[in-house]
């Protein structure tokens, strides 16, 4: 039944689970709120702790007059489930305060007027005896020996006011239903990803074909001080596992391996062992800890694939045929996602003992947390019954919230809302195939504002997967221009290993797969060759990073504000954050981004100056953390980029 008061549109809610939060994050909460007739009403979100404490009451402001829609800007202190509600009630000392401003000065009724709000001064001060304001006030709209707009004006004083405003009068109060807000670690926000393949860190290409040619978890570590360097925080491994033979794929995903071809990482399971195993030529359990230790040391954290599927030499094969699809002809299905095949993988089935493979996959995710697995990246949630994540993320929240999962889900956007909807805490995004100003400046509105609440997007510029023909075709100004906007619109953003090196060679005209994809073979990368002759990105990838951590506007994602520019090519987009308090300065980053990877662009950039903290008329420095050089800015704003000398302005502002 609707309430007294009807709150409606609840914003933001999540019908399956809860919204989301870090420490900190400011977000508004908003609703619709209407009564009948012409008094006045207020609204506030009432905020309850993990233990189910009330710990305080955020005013709420209406957005517009007239429009029914309230809002207010939250922030919650700590991690854990906190939750909030909606509540509105008939405020009738802010009724009186309209009703007295017109009647007083025309004389209508009063006297009377003036007893009605000297009643709901002083039955506030009997509320709160220790303000005298209010009795006070009381006292002043009584004095009869005084003009009328003299009392009204005392019986309105500042202290009064501001007395009625902290402690209100609360008639017919209404409280909408709570919202659950799980409030996860700043991780789940803000994080830099570097994916690599360990076994191509210190392989020997030019080993004789049947010898052993990966690298180990020893030789890969040998890479985490550079990307340490880079700024990167999170180390994203795919499958560390054991490597089926049968099917095994080829270079270039070709249906025939060679003896010394690895095959795909992907393709899960041998005699060796499954889903809790490491490939012995990587190493053992020991040195896996070692190298995530040696991650950590680095100050990084280490995410694994979570790839529920496996190679038709996975022990679960043998052991639990029921898992799996069994065709007409006794066969299992492999993997198809049409017109791709996947002839050395064969996918799970949750049908026939939904239990067993539940708990199985359970202890396999316990497992690696034991070995200081804190992070999953999840291949391919989507092909999997929502149920069961549901259930899995709950569980392991239980028990260890600080473990974070990923949803590689490139799929339909319902299927994307949902996945976040139960719980996954990031999600990979369209954005590979957003390039032009139009849909980036769409797709990431959408990212920042409506879904924000339950799909925080992890902005990967490239997967092993996806390399886009913007990239392909655009050189080093592509990739520049990519990593710039993916780095500074969204709190969480990755690359592929490659990237900095602006790998950009497709397999075969019109795909975006790689030629000589990692995934089926070695890929060893002469990094000090790339550095020495310059043909690396990642001194902008380092200060990009630096500015990330440095800046705390870029740690959020819901402050993300775009700015008319009045070319098609170049985009601009702003974050910024209010002081934490007051005399705190405030922060703001500005970006200007030429997405044509081949021309230089001339246009003027309107700034939208009041969201980012600023008087319309104001004039502002600003410096360019690309170059160093400083600028004033103001409202409408002279740009030229060449993508020959730098794609982007970065500008950072002195906070006031």
């Amino acid at each position: 039944m609707i309430g007294r008061l009807p709150i409606l549109d609840l914003f933001p809610s999540n019908d399956l689970g809860a919204v989301k939060a870090v420490p900190g994050e400011r977000f508004t909460v908003s609703a619709t709120i209407i009564r009948e007739g012409h008094d006045t009403l207020s609204a506030g979100v009432a905020l309850y702790s993990p233990e189910g404490r009330r710990t305080s009451l955020v005013r709420m402001h209406e957005h517009h007059p007239g429009s029914d829609r309230f809002e207010a800007e939250i922030s919650l202190p700590g991690e854990g489930r906190w939750s909030f509600a909606v509540e509105a009630w008939h405020d009738p000392f802010l009724t009186w305060r309209h009703t007295a401003g017109i009647k007083v000065p025309l004389g209508q009724d009063t006297e009377l007027v003036l007893e009605e709000g000297a009643r709901l001064l002083a039955r506030a001060g009997r509320r709160v005896p220790r303000d005298p304001a209010l009795q006070r006030a009381a006292r002043e709209l009584r004095d009869t020996g005084r003009p009328p707009l003299e009392r009204l004006a005392a019986g309105l004083h500042e202290d009064a006011v501001a007395a009625m405003e902290h402690a209100p009068l609360r008639e017919l109060l209404t409280r909408s239903r709570k919202v659950h807000v799980a409030v996860h670690r700043e991780r789940a926000l803000f994080g830099s990803w570097y994916e690599f393949f360990p076994r191509s860190e210190g392989a020997q290409a030019d080993t004789v074909p049947g010898q052993e040619l990966s690298g180990t978890f020893a030789t890969a570590a040998k890479r985490l001080p550079a990307i340490a360097d880079m700024g990167f925080d999170v180390v994203y491994l795919p499958p560390v596992h054991p490597v089926g033979t049968s099917n095994r794929k080829g270079p270039n995903n070709g249906l025939a391996a060679g003896p010394g071809d690895p095959g795909s990482v992907w393709a899960i399971g041998s005699e060796a062992g499954g889903h809790d195993a490491v490939h012995p030529d990587l190493g053992t359990l020991a040195d896996f800890d070692a190298f995530v230790a040696e991650a950590g040391e680095h100050g990084m954290e280490i995410a694994l694939d979570l790839a529920l599927q496996c190679s038709p030499d996975h022990p679960w094969v043998t052991e639990h045929p029921e898992w799996f699809v069994q065709r007409a002809d006794g066969s299992i299905a492999y993997a198809e996602n049409p017109p791709k095949k996947y002839q050395d993988i064969y996918p799970l089935c949750f049908d026939h003992d939904f239990e067993g493979l539940y708990a199985e996959i359970l202890r396999v995710v316990r497992h690696w947390m034991s070995h200081g697995v804190r992070i999953f990246r999840v291949d391919n949630p989507h092909t999997k019954p929502v149920v069961f994540w549901q259930r899995l993320l709950a569980d392991v929240a239980e028990t260890d919230p600080d473990v974070l999962f990923l949803a590689e889900a490139f799929t339909r956007p319902a299927m994307m809302r949902t996945l976040g909807q139960v719980g996954f805490h990031q999600s990979y995004t369209y954005f590979t195939w957003r390039n032009g100003k139009e849909e980036l400046t769409e797709y990431l509105t959408e990212l920042s504002r409506e879904s924000a609440h339950h799909l925080r997007p992890n902005l990967f510029t490239n997967t092993p997967d996806i390399l886009h023909a913007y990239l392909q075709h655009g050189g080093r100004p592509a990739f520049e221009a990519r990593a710039v906007v993916a780095a500074l619109a969204s709190p969480t953003w990755g690359i592929y290993s490659g990237f900095e090196l602006c790998e950009n060679t497709p397999v075969r005209p019109g795909s975006e797969e790689y030629l000589d994809s990692e995934k089926y073979q070695y890929r060893p990368r002469d990094w000090a060759a790339a550095e020495a002759s310059g043909e690396t990105i990642a001194p902008l990838l380092t200060a990009l990073n630096r500015l990330r951590r440095e800046h705390p506007a870029l740690r959020e994602l819901r402050n993300l504000r775009f700015h008319h520019v009045d070319r098609p090519e170049l985009i601009c987009f702003s974050k910024h954050r209010p002081g934490d308090g007051p005399g705190a300065p405030d922060d703001a980053v500005i970006a200007v981004v030429n997405l044509d990877p081949h021309h230089a662009h001339e246009a003027t950039v309107h700034l939208d100056l009041p969201s980012i903290g600023r008087a319309w008329e104001e004039d502002i420095r600003v410096t360019d953390e690309l170059t160093g050089r400083t600028y004033t800015w103001r409202a409408h704003n002279y740009v030229r980029l060449d993508p020959a000398t730098g794609p982007a302005h970065v500008f950072t502002t002195n906070g006031r």
